[in-house]
Formats: C-alpha cells, structure tokens, sequence
C-alpha cells in the first residue's frame, strides 16, 4: 500500500458516533448525504472544507458511542484518507477497517492544517510540518489486503480462493 498523506483536522477526546453523524441524518442510506453532515458540530467548517486526502487526528477515545457503521462510512465518503487517534472505539475501529478507512493508534502533535505522512505496512507516521516521527504497530498482510480492496465486502469479492 503507498504512503497516505494528508493535511490534518484535528479533535479533542470522546468524540462519538452521534457528534460524527447526529441521529437527525441517519435515515438515509445514502453515504454522500452523510458526508454532507459529518462532524458539523463539533466543526461546522469541516463539511465545507475538508479535501479528499485529509486526516483527522484526534485524542483519546475517538468513535465512542453507539457501534452505528455509519459514522467511519460519512468520515470516508467524506474524502478523509485516514484517522490517527491515541485510542479508538475498539466497534468503530473494526467497522472503519471494515469500510476501508485506515486508523492508527497514535500519539503524535499534529495542529490544523499539519501535513502527516503514514506508512502503514512499516507502521511509520511522520508529522511533516514538524518533523515529529512517531512509529506503531505495522498493519498485518490480511488487513492491509482490506484496506486495499476499499473494505472486508470487497475483499470478500475479489477474493481468488473463492469457489464458484
């Protein structure tokens, strides 16, 4: 998988499911619909403003809340490449990865507007703006193959082992 790189948008801790997508938004199933409305109270700029290839970097506890898939599938439709936090969720970890959408266990300082490198089969993440480097643990074969088939359905799909 090449490196994912980012300009980044950052959080404080426990953002949860119902600051990512209110509850107000989740009667469609429409994934543009949902990007229309991610994070916007807790930013009412990021929906105007983030780019596809954007980061978040947040505290601890991110994607806290209700297990809802919605919340990583808005962030992703959304154009965000990845998301960095100290800690996540353990469901909204799983069902990001099971979109697609790359999280990383991470520590590093990072402001809006940072540039943030991540290679993710060397487990290196780079603060470019400020030189900070930081290391975690690689992500293994299988789920890098995940993430780069978009998602565990897709990767279900295209898998060639599969018999007819």
């Amino acid at each position: 998988m090449e490196i994912i790189k980012g300009k980044t948008w950052t959080f404080g801790e426990n953002i949860d499911t119902d600051v990512i997508i209110p509850g107000r938004y989740l009667r469609t199933f429409n994934p543009q619909d949902l990007a229309d409305h991610v994070l916007e109270g807790e930013r009412p700029d990021f929906t105007k403003n983030v780019k596809s290839g954007d980061i978040i970097v947040a505290d601890e506890n991110f994607g806290c809340g209700s297990s809802r898939e919605q919340a990583p599938v808005a962030i992703k439709t959304a154009g965000v490449s990845a998301i960095v936090a100290k800690s996540f969720a353990r469901i909204f970890y799983r069902n990001a990865i099971n979109i697609g959408l790359p999280v990383i266990v991470s520590d590093i300082e990072a402001k809006d507007g940072d540039i943030i490198s991540i290679d993710l089969s060397k487990g290196t993440l780079v603060n470019e703006t400020t030189g900070e480097t930081k290391t975690f643990e690689p992500f293994k074969e299988f789920m890098l193959s995940i993430l780069e088939d978009g998602g565990l359905v897709n990767h279900y799909l295209n898998d060639s082992d599969l018999e007819a």
